[in-house]
């Protein structure tokens, strides 16, 4: 059969509508909308025919239920909205491709009051005058931390790039060579520093860097000393860096401005949960530095922003910079990270409200006692002929650039398919509502129940159970 005999079997645009089966849909979809899609499909229909080999010609479906099937998926996938939930099965905690923190449940009721209705983002209740949007988070931060002054904007690297272009522009500005990284989204810091109006002098090498580095680096047009968190990699064995309480003393007997990225940024000593050392906010502020950044949606477990905090001289600065308007958080962000950072008021760990703090101490006990409830159930939907199923050792990461060398003792769920590749399933997951993001491992697909939480289990299991229960 040709081509053309393919072609005249494509349905009529106009059929279609008039037909009872497009009925049954046009009270469901947007009937612009549906009809738009018909015709896409149509159009698909015709040039993968045009497309095909005569071998492959045959093997092409074609008639009036099939094309309007495929119209009403495409409007189901355009109504849906892109930015969705899913389940995080990878053991990675601050998932930057997912998310970063997942925010604490508690503050939902606050964000939402906030969000979907007026609110006191720029007004003052108390004198009737328009108020600052920073006043809300403002008092917090600098009780948390010790700080003088804080001040918030959109990310962290918002916060670096305002710092400096309002404390070093046509400048100097001294930074250990081993700190020039690149974090995440081609963040580099030498690129930040130049879009800054600050001058880079680079100290030290790779490996090591020493005070008199800084020292001998100092001239008279030298405004401030940086130290950077260097986040996702570590230079071990033969390397030095100076402390940033080192740097600090430096400044000071310069008259120099000491400012510390610290990436992540974290409130609590992870070193009782078996982690490395990572210096805290507030440790970093006690050593009289000027100013500190860090991130909100990282280990704090809030959500997206660049937290600034530090001698309240250089952080009105900071604040009344032009850049400021360009960079600052709007009501949502605001109301998610007032309420994040009551609950570290409330308690300091924090480990049974924020996700993120939870799912990085969660002990080995728990863990296995997730692994094997979520073993159960998807033994209930999925039969040993059509997997294997078991609980594994594994490993998770903290993720987002933070502890980047440790590895978490973790539990995962291991399940081998015996009649379709692990691949297939893998890609079925991610089609699922809502998507389940695993791993695959050995061949095999893998569930860390670290970062899962408890209404995903039974999500996965019967997600499972429609690809491989033959449902």
């Amino acid at each position: 059969m040709e081509k053309k005999e393919f072609l005249r079997k494509i349905p009529a645009i106009d059929k279609i509508i008039n037909s009872s089966e497009f009925d049954r849909y046009k009270d469901k979809y947007p009937k612009d909308l549906l009809i738009e899609c018909i015709r896409d499909e149509v159009d698909n229909l015709r040039k993968q025919i045009l497309n095909s080999s005569e071998d492959k010609l045959c093997k092409i479906e074609i008639s009036r239920e099939i094309v309007l099937r495929g119209a009403v998926e495409k409007a189901r996938r355009l109504l849906e909205p892109s930015l969705r939930r899913v389940v995080n099965a990878t053991g990675t905690v601050v998932h930057t491709n997912l998310g970063r923190a997942p925010l604490s449940s508690k503050i939902k009721e606050h964000l939402w009051e906030v969000a979907g209705r007026y609110s006191t983002l720029e007004y003052n209740v108390e004198r009737g005058t328009r108020g600052s949007r920073y006043s809300h988070v403002e008092s917090m931060l600098c009780r948390l931390t010790g700080a003088e002054a804080a001040f918030v904007v959109n990310n962290n690297a918002g916060a670096v790039l305002l710092v400096l272009s309002a404390l070093a522009k046509n400048k100097e500005v001294i930074v250990s060579r081993g700190e020039l990284v690149e974090i995440g989204g081609s963040f580099r810091i030498p690129e930040i520093i130049a879009q800054s109006g600050a001058k880079l002098i680079e100290v030290g090498t790779t490996n090591k860097t020493y005070l008199e580095d800084y020292r001998k680096a100092i001239t008279e047009n030298t405004v401030a000393l940086l130290k950077v968190h260097t986040s996702n990699y570590r230079i071990c064995g033969f390397s030095h860096q100076v402390k940033g309480a080192e740097l600090v003393r430096l400044a000071q007997q310069y008259d120099l401005i000491s400012i510390e990225d610290l990436g992540s940024g974290t409130f609590i000593d992870f070193t009782a949960y078996g982690l490395s050392y990572e210096p805290t906010v507030t440790e970093t502020v006690e050593t009289g530095i000027d100013i500190v950044t860090f991130s909100g949606d990282k280990l704090l477990g809030g959500p997206q922003g660049g937290i600034i905090v530090g001698k309240r001289e250089y952080v009105e600065r900071i604040k009344h910079h032009p850049l400021t308007r360009a960079l600052r958080v709007d009501k949502m962000t605001l109301a998610a990270l007032e309420m994040t950072l009551k609950l570290y008021l409330e308690d300091i760990q924090c480990v049974e409200h924020l996700p993120v703090i939870n799912m990085i101490t969660m002990p080995v006990e728990k863990l296995t006692a997730r692994a094997n409830r979520l073993l159960a159930l998807i033994k209930k939907e999925v039969s040993e002929t059509d997997a294997k199923m078991m609980v594994v050792d594994d490993f998770s990461m903290v993720g987002g650039g933070a502890f980047p060398t440790d590895k978490l003792p973790t539990k995962t769920v291991a399940i081998k398919p015996e009649r379709v590749s692990s691949e297939e399933v893998e890609k079925r997951l991610r089609q699922n509502d809502p998507p389940v993001i695993a791993r695959i491992k050995d061949d095999v697909i893998v569930f860390d129940v670290r970062t899962l939480f408890d209404d995903d289990l039974k999500t996965i299991a019967d997600s499972l159970g429609k690809i491989l229960g033959g449902d």
